[in-house]
């Protein structure tokens, strides 16, 4: 597999329980872009992360996604991390009895292979570095995985998972909600300190004020479960200066969500 990522979603549909969420959506992404994905609550955003890291509980009903060419939807969820996907959670687990360094060692030498796994010594050297970048209590390396964490800080390691993971396709869900400004920059800085011509990503938010940090190449606003506008960074300026009405006004919607399941979808 080379470094070029061919990345494309075309007329994806999923459901939950029987009840259709993304209704026909297509993204293209290639390599070394950063694109953003904006949009009020209950439009789908966080289905969409789910979908295509493979959540059993969503089924994929139409469409199809690829990663350079292979059908993703025939990968498990291991697969495509091995093909390079990464998923920061807009909610991460915890996960007592497996310590930080133990979870981020182990899938760190299975992306590597048997036979080339990371030295002890060079994962710590490792882990220790990227902590002080996100400015991290060395002792959560040694602390059950974001067991007790608030939940800044289970954002800050989930940007600690990426930066040691290295993934080719990197989507984070909403890893800027709950963070103070400070904790912001921070996370950003570790977003923008992984950006090159061989990594994308796909950044899921709700503010303009993360695209103020990291810059996106192109801004795409979801609702109804599909992609409905696209542009450049303009377009989260404009929305963050005037909401989404005039979108809805343009485009003829009255209702953005894809239906009452609230609590459910961010």
């Amino acid at each position: 597999m080379g470094n070029t990522l061919d990345f494309q979603i075309n007329g994806l549909r999923a459901n939950i329980e029987g009840k259709e969420i993304l209704k026909g959506l297509d993204l293209t992404i290639k390599n070394g872009e950063v694109h953003a994905i904006m949009g009020p609550n209950g439009t789908g955003k966080s289905t969409l992360a789910s979908v295509l890291m493979g959540h059993p509980k969503y089924e994929v009903t139409g469409g199809s996604a690829s990663i350079d060419g292979e059908d993703l939807f025939e990968m498990s969820v291991d697969e495509r991390a091995l093909a390079g996907l990464f998923l920061g959670m807009q909610y991460p687990s915890e996960i007592p009895g497996v310590t930080n360094s133990d979870f981020l060692r182990s899938a760190i030498n299975a992306r590597r292979g048997e036979g080339n796994e990371i030295s002890l010594i060079k994962f710590i050297r490792q882990m220790e570095k990227k902590m002080k970048e996100l400015e991290m209590n060395p002792e959560f390396a040694h602390r059950y995985l974001n067991e007790g964490f608030s939940g800044g800080e289970k954002k800050r390691n989930e940007i600690l998972q990426m930066m040691m993971l290295e993934p080719r396709l990197v989507i984070l869900d909403e890893i800027d909600s709950g963070l103070d400004i400070d904790a912001l920059k921070i996370v950003a800085a570790g977003v923008n300190a992984m950006r090159d011509e061989n990594r994308s990503f796909l950044i899921i938010t709700h503010y303009q004020r993360l695209l103020n940090y990291i810059q996106p190449d192109y801004v795409h606003v979801m609702m109804q479960g599909r992609i409905v506008k696209s542009g450049g960074p303009e377009l989260a300026e404009r929305l963050e200066n005037e909401g989404y009405d005039w979108i809805k006004e343009e485009l003829g919607i009255t209702d953005e969500t894809v239906g009452d399941e609230v609590g459910q979808e961010a």
